[in-house]
């Protein structure tokens, strides 16, 4: 009997040391991706008051939480704020769930829905002046794309097309024609990034962002590239960049880049245990969540196209 205690303890002790070692080898194998179109040098590090999305039009910084818009200088400090920004929402359009945004032409557009039972509901681009973060009109999603989520939104300013995104069903991208309001279809992601937050239109792709590392292993989150074609039916997507850098990364969220110092901005969170997109709980030193937007500076190799 004794032997055979010896025998478990020294199982249960390898089993400890061969469970750390392919988080180890993961990290290792981030910390030495280059393999995106462009490389990013981390510039700085800034707190922000909301979790879920940021867009910039240069001079501002907007940053949503999940029920709040804020308007912010380029250090994070909040200028104006709405806390309530579903208050004048038509009643048959009603929500409580804001995902990242983008800003265009001196307006904020949203991806806003009423998420409950695990699925959204009265899917919507929702439109806000960027001046005053008051609710201007929506576009109402088309029932018949298939889309049960929006978890983000950007615009495509030269075709003048939204892109929005699933968090439930990652499988699609959805576009929608901004002149007229219309569904235009949707393009077939090919592999699916998991559980995606914030996507962005630059420079003739979209950039998604991706909840697929865990953060109980330290394992970093993602993003994404894929051709912003909007006459493609499916798009290859590429791994662009591994946040490596980001400290036990809690939810990675949206991103945008700012139009005047052609840096990357993603937003992050951190201190917050999340299971399947619900908070439960905080990690060991933590008693509340941090935001924080990570700026970064683009660099493009010259060797890649």
């Amino acid at each position: 009997m004794l032997g055979k205690i010896k025998v478990l303890s020294l199982l249960v002790i390898v089993s400890a040391f061969l469970m750390s070692i392919p988080f180890a080898i993961c990290a290792n194998a981030s910390s030495e991706y280059e393999g995106g179109l462009y490389s990013y040098q981390l510039a700085k590090i800034i707190q922000v008051p909301g979790r879920q999305g940021v867009a910039t039009d240069g001079t501002y910084y907007y940053v949503s939480g999940s029920k709040a818009l804020y308007k912010c200088d380029k250090s994070g400090e909040v200028i104006l704020e709405n806390k309530e920004p579903f208050k004048t929402f038509p009643e048959e359009a009603v929500c409580n769930h804001i995902g990242d945004i983008d800003y265009y032409n001196g307006e904020l557009y949203i991806g806003a829905e009423e998420f409950k039972e695990g699925r959204g509901f009265n899917i919507q681009i929702a439109i806000y002046d960027a001046e005053t973060l008051e609710y201007k009109r929506s576009i109402p999603f088309d029932e018949k794309s298939g889309q049960i989520e929006v978890c983000a939104i950007t615009v495509d300013p030269i075709r003048k097309i939204a892109w929005m995104a699933d968090w439930c069903n990652g499988r699609y991208l959805y576009q929608y024609d901004l002149t007229t309001g219309t569904y235009i279809g949707k393009l077939h992601l090919q592999p699916v990034p998991q559980y995606q937050q914030g996507v962005y239109y630059y420079d003739g792709h979209l950039f998604i962002t991706a909840d697929d590392g865990d953060a109980n292993y330290w394992e970093p989150d993602h993003m994404y590239r894929v051709n912003a074609d909007p006459a493609a039916t499916c798009g290859l997507v590429e791994l662009e960049k591994v946040f490596n850098e980001f400290t036990r990364a809690g939810e990675i969220e949206g991103l945008c880049v700012d139009p005047k110092t052609g840096q990357l901005l993603v937003l992050f969170n951190r201190g917050t245990k999340v299971v399947e997109g619900m908070a439960v709980g905080f990690y060991t030193g933590y008693e509340k969540e941090i935001h924080e937007v990570y700026i970064y500076d683009i660099i493009k190799s010259p060797e890649k196209k």
